[in-house]
Formats: structure tokens, sequence, C-alpha cells
């Protein structure tokens, strides 16, 4: 007998219709289906009634389900207890993170250390999937995301939203305004990631040139932001993006960066949480996060940008 089984019984037994229940465990119904199907065989009773017209418990299902509810409870209760016991032990957030924060990163990160001295910090990077896994799995407090969609067991708190620019070669017309339009890169060559590796930042930078008016001719995939930049600078005309965030993070040279003219296009952050996670525990990161300077107002982009598009 598995958690899942019983909290799969418990949503249709207060629900009385699987797709009811499926929907709000978001999960898809035939797997809601199979496992009860599977608990009901372990058991070797129905637990309901099914007809095509309602479903309804049976005189067992309706003996059970108070038992299976315990167990969810005492679940519950353990978990929590441990979760209280944690932060007790040790005042110490983990955070998921991810190259391509860049300076608000450190902002959130001193401001944190100003309003919660007695709290340590550990920093953890890796994929976004893994980032969100351990948070899920409680090997992490949070973790920043971009462009994370719902219904993943987590809560996901916006932060801020960064302003995408553009990479240029330092010698083509476009570098010597102040901004960019995204129409004037319509005859270029775009350097971006396959989408499958970040398709948040390709669906954005795809649909602001589709606004204005073509599909981005794709070049050759953006590989380094070492490597890409290099070949900007130096190889036929081209562009890319990133993430305003690190404008303190590369030296000008031979590629410059640019804001776009309005409408920006731009990514937005949330710091993924489990929702069985203390309010109390989070507190002082979602303030800091909130109160810095880069989430009120976003980051200034002069000449110097760069991000990583693995995120």
């Amino acid at each position: 007998m598995e958690l899942r089984q019983l909290r799969y019984f418990v949503a249709v037994a207060e629900e009385l219709h699987f797709g009811r229940a499926a929907e709000r465990l978001h999960i898809v119904q035939p797997t809601v289906s199979q496992q009860v199907r599977r608990l009901e065989r372990e058991l070797r009773l129905d637990l309901f009634d099914r007809t095509t017209r309602k479903v309804t418990l049976t005189a067992g299902g309706a003996a059970f389900l108070p038992h299976a509810r315990a167990v969810l409870a005492a679940e519950r209760a353990g978990l929590d207890a441990m979760a209280d016991h944690r932060a007790e032990r040790k005042a110490v957030l983990r955070i998921g993170t991810s190259v391509g924060l860049g300076t608000r990163l450190e902002h959130v990160l001193a401001s944190l250390a100003e309003s919660a001295p007695d709290v340590a910090v550990e920093l953890t990077s890796s994929p976004t999937a893994n980032r969100l896994q351990a948070v899920r799995d409680g090997e992490l407090d949070a973790a920043f995301v971009r462009g994370a969609s719902r219904g993943q067991g987590l809560d996901l708190v916006p932060v801020w939203k960064d302003p995408l620019v553009v990479a240029l070669p330092a010698a083509h017309p476009l570098a010597t305004g102040t901004v960019v339009h995204v129409a004037d890169l319509a005859a270029l060559p775009l350097r971006i990631v396959p989408r499958e590796h970040n398709p948040h930042l390709v669906d954005l930078v795809v649909a602001a040139c589709n606004d204005a008016g073509f599909e981005p001719l794709l070049g050759p995939a953006f590989t380094t932001d070492q490597d890409t930049l290099a070949a900007i600078a130096t190889g036929a005309p081209s562009w890319t993006v990133f993430y305003a965030a690190q404008a303190a993070r590369l030296p000008a040279g031979r590629t410059v960066f640019r804001p776009f003219a309005p409408p920006v296009p731009m990514a937005e952050t949330f710091l993924a949480v489990h929702p069985a996670t203390p309010a109390r525990r989070l507190t002082p990161l979602l303030a800091a996060c909130h109160g810095s300077e880069f989430a009120r107002g976003g980051a200034c982009v002069r000449d110097r940008t760069v991000a990583d598009h693995r995120d």
C-alpha cells in the first residue's frame, strides 16, 4: 500500500468523481483510476460503486476512509515536526540558484545578511528541473527559477522581472544607437539555445520577433557565453540576447550590449518553495527579494551585460 494510493482514494471519496479528483491532484484521470484499482486489489474489496452516472462509496470504502485520513494526517504531522526540527536545529537557508542571476543575487544576499544576520545561506547551482525536484524533496528551502510552469506541487512566488538586452558586434550600425528596435534585427541571424534547453527564453524572444512582424532567422546555436560572444564579435554579423541582471559581469570589448526599445521583452523570475515549508523560515528571503533595488526598478544596462542561456 502506497501513500499516494491513499491520497487518491481520499480525493475520490471526497469528490465522488474521478475527473474532479484528478484535477484536484493535478494528475491525469487514468492514473487515479489505476491506483485506486490497485488499492482495491490489495484490500480485496471494492471501495467504490461506479456507474456511468455517479460514483459512491461502498460500505467497505466508507469504513476504510477514516483510517486512510488518519494515515495521511500522521504523515503530515511527521513532516511538519521534522520541518520544525530542522528550523530549530540550525538557521540555514538552502537556496537553489544558477548562473545568470548576477548582481540581483548579490543584492538579495546583502539585504538578507543585513535583515537576518543569524541566518546562514547555502547556495546550490543546478539545472532548473533538478532545483525544482530538490525543493520538492526538502533538500532545498527555495530555488530561483525562470519560466517554471504551475502545478508541479510547489508554490511559485514572483520576485522580479529581468529585461532582456541585445548583444551585437561593436562595429555594426545598430550598435551606435542607445536602444535597438526588435524589428531592426530581422535580417540578422539569431544565436540562441535549442528550445528544449530553455523553452521560456526561446519563446520569449520568438514572440518579440513575431510581434515586430518577422520570424527570426536562426544562426548557429548559442553554446557558451564566451564562445558565442567571441563569434558575434569576430564573425559574420549576428545577435543574441542576455538577461540584464548580469550587466557588470563582462568587460566591454568588440561586442556591445544595448537595451531594447519598448516594448522590452521581460523574463520573470520566481522563487519556488514547498507549500509545507513554514512561512517564518522564508520571510527574510522573500523580504530581501522584494525589497532590493533591483526588484523595484530593474538592472541598469549600459555597455555590459551577460547571462546564461541555460536557465
